[in-house]
């Protein structure tokens, strides 16, 4: 499996977690979806429990990140995608730093045009580019 497919499994489990809101079921969500793919190696397997994990377990943080970084818009405008994709690049951008902040983005960004809608993408690059400048100083 690539990184890249570990990511989507990841930003669906933030997800679907959005909507659970029950820790007890973290785990749960997590086996499921990686059920969608044939092979996850350890490294992939290493990822997506830490991504998760660290979004959930940071998500006020990562909230009070984004909010600082819209513009004219309120979290509750925010499409749940959108909050997904956001909370997944932020947290790598953060905590992992064995991914470079343009590859977070870029990802960010990809993920977006796949999953939400046209100007979806432009909106996650804006905040995220607010977030990278902030923690870059």
């Amino acid at each position: 499996m690539s990184r890249k497919v570990a990511r989507e499994l990841s930003f669906k489990t933030i997800f679907s977690y959005d909507f659970q809101n029950e820790e007890e079921h973290l785990e749960d969500l997590i086996e499921n979806l990686k059920e969608e793919t044939k092979e996850i190696t350890p490294e992939d397997n290493e990822y997506i429990h830490s991504v998760v994990e660290g979004v959930v377990s940071h998500k006020e943080e990562l909230d009070g990140l984004i909010q600082k970084y819209l513009k004219g818009w309120t979290m509750d405008r925010i499409s749940k995608t959108d909050l997904a994709i956001l909370r997944l690049a932020i947290y790598e951008i953060m905590y992992r730093e064995d991914i470079p902040y343009k590859v977070s983005v870029n990802e960010a960004v990809e993920l977006a045009k796949t999953f939400s809608d046209d100007t979806s993408s432009s909106f996650i690059n804006g905040v995220l580019a607010g977030v990278i400048q902030e923690i870059s100083q």
